[in-house]
């Protein structure tokens, strides 16, 4: 495609170094305001002045007072110790015991300040809306090889409480302010460099060309490191991400090579090939991912397919009228459960009686394979093959199939929208993508339902004046009232059972990072939906590549 020629053109010779990088480096997070004095901390039924460290740690407690995360234990315990560290000798040796703190009025105050931003006059907003707006201009965009390009996150997260995903052995603990002195600036050695605020230093000022971040950091909590980089609709991302559907594209013109051979080799002399063979399965058919090996204790309990463990299946020669059934339970990436009952064929369940004779539940399934092995033997079957690539070739071509299937040229576009739905919520299905119901979802579920029951109403008043029209022979204008209304209902009634079959899948990952964009695209013009009604601003900022690359007949 020209676009990507065009972008060919302009990256230096290996196609992936830039030659010229400048930035304003990053917007750091406010520094603390204290509370007013008459918001009041209390110890033991007595109200107490903290010193500054202190109090603002208290404020990250008291703003989440009402998450039920407050009253978890190992929340409570990681928070009180790093709170400790933050407080004056006085200070520790009197707060000794976090059920006697009482942070109930500083958690009334940011609830009034929360109100107070919501009852903003116009010309507030719009003041802050110009703030935003500045910094955005000043920072938010860098020069890279004569190109102005946007960047993702420039500001800095401020500190807080970290939270983790599911029962993280880490929440509760402080995570840090983010200073000039932790920083590592990436730029070319000829640019005007960033300046750090003034009586600051950066930790470093690199001119690294083979990586695209701007700025990097190690966060405390688990000394993971954190970038600042180019927004997902630079041409840099772009170009990334067209890479991506092109490998799975890839994969598409071998994978019945490669599945023919993962098939035989559940019958070979070897048990690591053995083992090896039925992960790849378990990776092509459930999209598993392959799961990394972790620090012990450093993280929450999740696995992949290559650290599944004996505790993680049970097999049922015979199970709901069919054979050879294996149920997975154990929690996955971000500590989502993923939990499935699926027959396999009879030599993988036959391979996984073997795997399991004489281990522990704490033992693990694939005690011959790890991930570095597996991606090693992916590396061999394909150039640049990974599980991921599995996940985005299984998630795109059940997209496509899907789409096949669900959508008819002659439904409405609210209706064509439910399909489109419909086949995302399949791979979102495969690739395990759940959330919880939203908290709001009963009540936004109730105003929907009333908005139908109006519509409802208005239809057979409607209805009735068209038959008292027709009996005085004057329908046309009642008729396509009657025709409009009958819409606006249907609409209402498909965004129900959208909103209703939604409840617990997360749509927005699959389509964001699996799904080539090519074929939502393609469809759209096909079917002749408004692009807008399948990707937001943002997504269409990101997938600009795809929308003007694809055709009305693209296949995957």
């Amino acid at each position: 495609s020209s676009h990507l020629n065009k972008w060919e053109e302009e990256r230096s010779t290996d196609g992936s170094k830039w030659r010229f990088l400048e930035h304003k480096g990053p917007v750091f997070a406010p520094p603390y305001e204290p509370l007013p004095g008459k918001v009041k901390f209390y110890y033991d039924g007595k109200p107490m002045k903290l010193s500054a460290p202190a109090e603002e740690v208290a404020t990250f407690f008291a703003k989440m007072l009402d998450h039920e995360y407050t009253t978890k234990d190992i929340f409570r315990k990681n928070f009180f110790k790093d709170w400790r560290k933050e407080m004056t000798s006085e200070e520790k040796s009197t707060i000794t015991d976090l059920n006697k703190c009482n942070f109930s009025e500083m958690s009334e105050y940011f609830k009034a300040q929360s109100e107070a931003r919501k009852q903003m006059s116009k010309e507030e907003k719009q003041k802050i809306k110009e703030e935003n707006e500045r910094l955005l201009q000043e920072y938010g965009f860098c020069i890279m090889d004569n190109h102005k390009e946007r960047i993702g996150n420039f500001r800095i997260e401020p500190p807080g409480l970290f939270r983790g995903r599911g029962d993280h052995p880490k929440m509760g603990m402080l995570k840090r302010r983010i200073r000039p002195e932790d920083i590592i600036i990436n730029c070319s050695k000829d640019s005007k460099h960033p300046k750090p605020p003034p009586g600051t230093k950066w930790k470093e000022v690199r001119h690294d060309n083979k990586v695209t971040w701007l700025a990097s950091w190690t966060e405390n909590i688990q000394g993971s490191i954190k970038y600042i980089m180019l927004n997902p609709s630079s041409r840099i991302k772009g170009e990334k991400d067209w890479q991506k559907y092109e490998t799975a594209r890839r994969l598409k013109k071998c994978v019945d090579r490669i599945r023919s051979q993962y098939r035989d080799d559940w019958k070979s002399k070897e048990m690591r090939i053995r083992q090896r063979a039925v992960a790849l399965y378990f990776i092509d058919k459930l999209a598993l991912r392959a799961g990394n090996e972790k620090e012990e204790g450093e993280t929450a309990d999740t696995v992949g397919c290559c650290s599944l463990r004996v505790e993680h299946i049970k097999l049922y020669p015979k199970m709901d009228e069919q054979e050879y059934v294996v149920e997975f339970d154990f929690l996955g990436k971000d500590s989502i459960r993923y939990y499935n009952k699926i027959p396999v064929e009879k030599r993988v369940f036959k391979n996984l009686q073997l795997f399991l004779e004489n281990k522990q539940p704490e033992d693990d399934l694939f005690d011959r394979l790890n991930t570095s092995i597996l991606n090693k033997h992916l590396q061999e079957l394909m150039d640049g093959l990974t599980a991921k690539v599995f996940r985005t070739y299984n998630a795109s071509i059940t997209l496509q199939q899907q789409l096949k299937e669900l959508s008819c040229s002659d439904d409405s576009v609210p209706a064509k929208i439910l399909s489109y739905n419909r086949a995302n919520r399949a791979v979102a299905i495969l690739c395990n993508h759940q959330r919880a119901p939203p908290k709001t979802f009963e009540k936004s579920m109730q105003n929907l339902q009333t908005k139908i029951d109006e519509k409802q109403n208005q239809l057979s008043a409607a209805r009735k004046q068209l038959k008292a029209a027709k009996a005085d022979h004057k329908a046309s204008h009642d008729e396509k009232t009657v025709q409009r209304i009958e819409e606006q209902l249907m609409k209402l009634q498909v965004q129900a059972t959208d909103r209703e079959e939604n409840k617990q899948i997360a749509l927005g990952t699959s389509k964001l990072n699996y799904l080539d964009p090519r074929i939502s695209v393609a469809w759209c013009k096909k079917y002749g939906v408004p692009i807008e009604k399948i990707y937001n601003k943002t997504q269409r900022e990101k997938f600009a590549w795809a929308i003007d690359m694809a055709e009305k007949d693209y296949e995957f």
